[in-house]
């Protein structure tokens, strides 16, 4: 209980967590750092059910901002992406003796648990969200840039990170969270297809489909600035 206990005093993030400036540097780390973390986290859930408290807060605490991130990005609510988190880390601790190090990353594990929580919540609550599509605006922008940092340049005049967020929840779940496993997460596209349990090629077409629709969206807000 008190492991459970101390979920709750780790996992407090601000909305800060999600990023204000430069939007992706400030939501996910850098891949690299992520691998080198590789190891670590597997010693660490070896030493969680080992019975060491002092592990699992260090494990809280080395994925809670990820995590915040994505639930925060998901339902475009502080206060949802908060409580959310601490959900994702319950289920996490309820769950740990079901992770297989031989079988993927500890970072792609957690992924797909947090993201079969965010979708039970999604059903639960009936949230209705816009079907529209991520795909077609980012092929352009990746073109140029490979990266949604330049959406960005879309926005004069308006806070960055709050556009897009906006334009975020207009997407449909499946395209909203392929778009934020691979542009803020940085996932590979395998990862993503073990995460979302779906082919490949799935993950790629939904990607395709939701940066054109993101780009789409964004246009819009532009013209209407």
């Amino acid at each position: 209980m008190a492991a459970i206990a101390t979920v709750r005093q780790v996992t407090t993030p601000s909305r800060s967590a999600a990023g204000t400036g430069s939007l992706w540097s400030r939501i996910t780390k850098p891949r690299e750092i992520l691998g080198r973390l590789l190891d670590a986290d597997t010693q660490l859930v070896e030493r969680c059910l080992g019975g060491e408290e002092a592990a699992w807060e260090d494990l809280v605490k080395v994925h809670t901002r990820r995590v915040y991130a994505i639930c925060y990005r998901f339902t475009g609510s502080d206060h949802e992406a908060q409580d959310l988190t601490q959900d994702v880390f319950l289920r996490v601790f309820r769950s740990l003796k079901s992770f297989r190090a031989g079988e993927g990353s500890f970072s792609v594990w957690l992924s797909r648990l947090a993201r079969n929580l965010l979708i039970d919540h999604y059903r639960r609550t009936k949230l209705e969200r816009a079907s529209s599509s991520i795909e077609e605006q980012l092929p352009m922008l990746e073109e140029k840039t490979t990266s949604l940092g330049r959406a960005e340049g879309l926005l004069a005049g308006r806070e960055a990170s709050e556009v897009l967020q906006a334009a975020l929840q207009k997407l449909s779940p499946d395209l909203r969270e392929t778009v934020i496993l691979r542009d803020l997460e940085e996932l590979e596209y395998r990862e993503i297809a073990q995460v979302l349990n779906v082919p490949e090629g799935t993950v790629k077409s939904r990607l395709n489909r939701g940066r054109a629709e993101l780009g789409r969206i964004l246009r819009h807000y532009k013209g209407s600035l």
